[in-house]
């Protein structure tokens, strides 16, 4: 959709980065915020469009710190301009995309692919994260400092961990020289080895190889010591389990530089959604009975009591960010037994309505909720001034959504390739009613309405004669 210069009116303005939450207007014009006042005042110049958000949250883009869009390599699970769509929808206006593409992005070249890619397709901003090792393979580390010149915001292998602690060192050394974090896809192979989903109750019940929480929490442990002693950011993917939530906690108490994201599918759900269970959330129809490869997902599902542990985390401000680590697979990934379906969620449409169960039903702030998902990631990135803030002068990254609206998941209607939800006939509440990126609109609901100028009447907020 092409940019307008557009009134927004009577939206609750929510602002965590500058302690902003309050009842009001904005005008935004050549892709930055230009105004904001308050509530019916009029602004400085005539809008060329309007946009009523009364009842609605307007606060900055979300950032998403994970995901996968799978360009290049794997087109046929997602590509740069489908995954930045399905993005909008989900309310994010900045995505940072894992390197585990094919090939990896652990060279110049590749990096300026996917930049290139996402400046032609996408319609959300894409930040490139390079490879730690050469090819991914844990063995060399990759030309950090190419990559760093390149635009590379982080540096990760995830989809593998770093398994030797040398070259982890070496990374975190390089990541601080370059003032750059590093993210790790912190799990022990050895002690996972085979599993494919969380081992406890229902593993045994089901007859699947499990993978302990403790293959999680040694690596977390070894990475937060190395980061000690190197003074380098790091920053744990993915936390799935109570026990590294107490090991984050210590560190930060002990100043050591470490920060952590969890995703909403690890907030909802746990383990018995594989046996046709859930937590915090209502199905519309029958769930599997069992074996449901669409919430097989690595880290996998866990206990309640680690679920809870996450949120906690949340509210405590151990845990940072949320991040979806999208990733979309073809339907014959997830097809087949649950010990060779592949490991992973779409995510990027159903973030804000499974993270807002937690608001609704477990006590989560809602400012807490919006400062993860937009303030506080761009904190770790440190992409810019300006960027998960509302203010004027600012790029004009905004995010709307209705937190009362419900709606039902129907993958079928997903922008993204990826299908493989366990949240398909779930109803969700809370909703994405307009995403806009430097100025552009490129995400409406269908109920939403853009009005033309004629219909305001400037300093009243309300229709002309």
């Amino acid at each position: 959709m092409t940019a307008v210069p557009l009134l927004i009116i009577g939206g609750r303005l929510i602002d965590p980065g500058q302690g902003i939450d309050k009842v009001g207007d904005m005008l935004i014009a050549d892709g930055k915020i230009i105004w904001m006042g308050e509530l019916g005042a009029a602004p400085p110049v005539e809008p060329g469009g309007i946009l009523r958000a009364s009842g609605m949250v307007v606060s900055p883009g979300f950032i998403d710190l994970h995901c996968h869009l799978r360009e290049p390599g794997f087109e046929e699970k997602e590509t740069i301009a489908t995954g930045t769509r399905a993005a909008a929808r989900g309310g994010f206006t900045t995505v940072c995309c894992m390197p585990n593409t094919s090939p990896p992005m652990d060279d110049r070249a590749t990096v300026e692919y996917v930049k290139g890619k996402a400046r032609a397709e996408g319609v959300v901003h894409v930040l490139p994260i390079g490879c730690i090792t050469r090819g991914r393979q844990g063995e060399e580390l990759a030309e950090m400092g190419e990559l760093a010149e390149a635009g590379v915001i982080a540096f990760s292998d995830d989809g593998d961990p770093v398994r030797s602690s040398g070259i982890m060192r070496q990374a975190l050394e390089h990541g601080r020289s370059l003032g750059l974090p590093i993210i790790d896809h912190c799990q022990d192979t050895e002690l996972g080895r085979d599993g494919v989903m969380n081992e406890g109750r229902v593993s045994a019940r089901l007859g699947l190889r499990g993978m302990p929480a403790a293959a999680k929490e040694s690596m977390v442990a070894r990475d937060i010591a190395l980061a000690q002693l190197t003074g380098a950011r790091l920053h744990i993917a993915h936390v799935s389990a109570a026990g590294s939530v107490d090991l984050i906690r210590r560190a930060k108490k002990q100043g050591v530089p470490v920060t952590a994201e969890v995703t909403p599918h690890h907030l909802a759900l746990t383990e018995g959604r594989v046996i046709g269970g859930g937590a915090g959330l209502t199905s519309s129809r029958p769930l599997p009975l069992a074996y449901d490869t669409n919430a097989k997902v690595n880290p996998p599902l866990r206990a309640d009591g680690d679920r809870q542990a996450l949120i906690r985390g949340l509210k405590e401000g151990v845990i940072d960010a949320i991040a979806t680590d999208h990733a979309p697979h073809t339907r014959a990934d997830k097809l087949g037994e649950f010990d060779v379906a592949a490991f992973g969620i779409s995510g990027l449409e159903t973030a804000l309505g499974s993270a807002m169960a937690l608001v609704h039903g477990e006590g989560l702030g809602l400012v807490t909720l919006i400062s993860k998902l937009t303030f506080e990631p761009a904190k770790i990135i440190g992409a810019g001034k300006g960027l998960g803030r509302l203010e004027v002068g600012a790029v004009a990254d905004i995010t709307i959504f209705d937190p009362e609206a419900e709606w039902l998941v129907d993958p079928e209607a997903f922008a993204s390739k990826g299908r493989n939800t366990p949240l398909a006939g779930y109803a969700l509440r809370g909703r994405v009613m307009a995403t806009i990126v430097a100025g552009r609109l490129v995400h409406k609901d269908d109920s939403l309405r853009i009005e033309g100028a004629a219909t305001y009447k400037a300093g009243t907020g309300v229709r002309g004669e």
